[in-house]
């Protein structure tokens, strides 16, 4: 029985290993990271209750230490610490884009691999040149347009851009790794077939990297963008200034970006583009884990020299640790290379067995009560088992049922997309995109209804549940990461719409919008949006000192420009509206229609006479409140108030 365990075991661990790269699934709005999130769970659990089963059929506790241990569970405590006291909303950290799991769930894999004697964990070598391979086919085919010559898959991998790793550089960095692990098995191998074996896999490897870095070059259309690096060190030094031990919290780095990155980031052509990693993935530990994570870090990194300093010229192939180490130094990593880091160190580590006797007769055939010992320590274990199996499956399905309420969406199926939405927030209610979702859901209704020439006493009834419930989604997105200020821009949004008919939403927009600037200073759009409020309660001295923010976070958008002179304009103060319109001026394509909408406004200016904006147009101009068919004015309950800021 226990060697029918061991191969059990042992086969669960190669498939887990083999497939991890390349395991999409279309039931998710994540395809490339939740079914990679299923498949190390669901592996980990299994690979556990059969060590366990082993452990009580066996009578005794065996386990096998390794000469990186203490730095791998340092690197596990410093992201579950940082997770816990650190990161707002931990759903993202667990769930999407799930950092946390995949660095557990990476530690979790290197203990458990080192509890396989070393035939096991060559044949896990193999496992993962499996994997490289699979990959490698999966570029190839994305590449020749088999994919989409296949009407039954599903559109992401029919898509031109499909990649099984969710992208060109975690691809990349996964083959430049196994490209290296397998040159360094060919050098020292000694069969000629085993040797040949490697050199195949290795070209294979390198003819999917060369077409990789082929469609990544500048100017190709999946050429990656980074964060720059001194932008990257700007923040990341910010951010430990604020929270030094833990930082801002793991799959938090997007708030971090948002507060700390500096005013010189919008002189890039990037100025609009959110990143969720810095620049390498050690600037990103730094940012979201602290000086705790760099110390958990700087021990296993101890651990690793001192290893393989003692005897360089063995296992040729764990240099290929070596590079992915240094690649995290120039690269962004995403989670899952986290797992394969784990994954080879595991196999490096020569780990030592140890047992632990836990009953009086070893053998297999012994009765139950002289198991009593080890089923007691078993128990424990089948219960996080247990625990982590139900709040994963929980969260796993609400993704799925989000995605099918994205579906619905796309369909234009409003009713179905409501019922799935709210049950996907049933399901997981701490997901803060669901809430914002459903909260754009009920305005994008509401607003629906409010359109129509008759409004009925019903259709005003359904109008004032739509906006309470959207404005109450709202909150809960606000209360569920507090500190993200997207968040408060949805909330803002959200009592901007309701304005027109919903007595004191102006005050609530303004103190959400102002929130929302507070969390990113430097986003021009944020304080155009505020100035658009003050703009359209006619408060224009207010709107013209949010506009001229704008200007300064970012001098050369015509938007702020054209918004800050619209604003002169309505105040009166003709010279100054000229003066902008001409900056406007200067920075259009003279042969744009935003030019010519510009040109049109200033010549009016100059006659000393007001113009609309024109729709459909870059320049968009601050519109005053909106006229509505809903009278009187709906009242706001008082738990209609934003949340307190943090």
């Amino acid at each position: 029985m226990i060697k029918a365990l061991d191969t059990i075991e042992k086969y669960i661990l190669f498939i887990v290993l083999a497939l991890f790269p390349v395991f999409v699934l279309p039931q998710f709005a994540s395809p490339y990271v939740v079914p990679k999130e299923i498949l190390l769970v669901a592996g980990i659990c299994l690979l556990v209750v059969f060590w366990l089963i082993r452990m009580v059929v066996r009578g005794s506790f065996s386990f096998s230490v390794g000469k990186f241990d203490l730095g791998v569970l340092f690197v596990a405590i410093s992201y579950l610490l940082s997770t816990i006291l650190a990161t707002p909303n931990k759903m993202e950290a667990y769930l999407f884009p799930g950092v946390t799991t995949f660095a557990l769930s990476g530690v979790v894999l290197y203990f458990l691999i080192n509890q396989f004697d070393k035939k096991v964990k060559e044949e896990a070598k193999i496992s993962l040149f499996a994997g490289a391979l699979l990959l490698s086919l999966g570029i190839f085919l994305t590449t020749l347009s088999a994919f989409s010559k296949i009407p039954q898959l599903p559109a992401f991998i029919k898509d031109a851009s499909f990649n099984p790793m969710g992208g060109n550089v975690p691809s990349g960095v996964f083959l430049i790794v196994f490209l290296a692990f397998s040159i360094g098995l060919a050098i020292k191998e000694s069969e000629s077939v085993k040797r040949l074996f490697f050199g195949v896999v290795a070209a294979v490897i390198l003819f999917a990297l060369v077409i990789l870095v082929g469609g990544a070059l500048p100017g190709k259309a999946q050429a990656p963008r980074f964060v720059p690096m001194q932008s990257s060190w700007e923040i990341t030094v910010e951010a430990l200034k604020k929270s030094p031990i833990l930082g801002a919290g793991p799959a938090n780095y997007l708030t971090a970006f948002n507060l700390f990155r500096p005013i010189t980031y919008n002189q890039s052509d990037l100025w609009q583009v959110r990143f969720t990693t810095a620049s390498n993935y050690y600037f990103t530990l730094l940012t979201e884990n602290g000086f705790l994570g760099l110390f958990a870090l700087a021990v296993l990194f101890i651990a690793i020299y001192r290893a393989f300093a003692k005897d360089p010229k063995s296992d040729l192939e764990k240099y290929s640790l070596v590079l992915l180490i240094v690649l995290f130094a120039v690269l962004p990593a995403a989670p899952t290379l986290l797992v394969v880091f784990f994954i080879l160190l595991s196999l490096f580590s020569h780990s030592e067995g140890k047992v632990l006797k836990l009953n009086v007769s070893a053998a297999e055939g012994s009765s139950i009560s002289s198991r009593i010992p080890a089923i007691i320590v078993s128990l424990p274990f089948l219960a996080g088992i247990a625990v982590v199996a139900f709040y994963m499956f929980r969260s796993f399905a609400a993704e799925a049922t989000f995605k099918g309420a994205l579906d619905a969406l796309s369909r234009n199926d409003a009713r179905q997309t409501y019922d799935l939405m709210a049950k996907a927030i049933g399901q997981n209610p701490r997901v803060d995109r669901y809430h914002a979702s459903l909260a754009q859901v009920n305005m994008a209704i509401a607003s629906s209804l409010g359109s129509k020439e008759d409004i009925t006493d019903t259709d005003r009834q359904t109008i004032t549940q739509l906006v309470q419930q959207a404005i109450s989604e709202g909150k809960s997105t606000v209360t569920l990461n507090p500190s993200r200020s997207a968040n408060w821009e949805v909330l803002a949004q959200i009592y901007r719409s309701i304005m027109p008919f919903a007595t004191g939403a102006d005050q609530f927009t303004i103190q959400a919008y102002t929130q929302a600037v507070a969390l990113d200073p430097i986003n021009p759009n944020l304080r155009i949006g505020l100035g658009g409020v003050y703009y359209a309660l006619g408060r224009y001295d207010e709107a013209i000192d949010s506009f001229k923010l704008a200007v300064l976070a970012k001098g050369d958008l015509a938007n702020a420009h054209y918004n800050l002179a619209i604003a002169y304009r309505e105040k009166g103060d003709n010279d100054k509206a000229i003066s902008e319109m001409n900056v406007v001026l200067s920075l259009l394509d003279a042969n744009s229609e935003d030019y010519t909408l510009a040109k049109n406004v200033l010549t009016e200016l100059e006659k000393n006479r007001s113009t609309e904006a024109a729709s459909g147009t870059e320049l968009q101009a601050p519109q005053p409140v909106e006229q509505t068919n809903i009278t009187p004015p709906i009242e706001l309950p008082e738990n209609s108030t934003p949340p307190e800021t943090p």
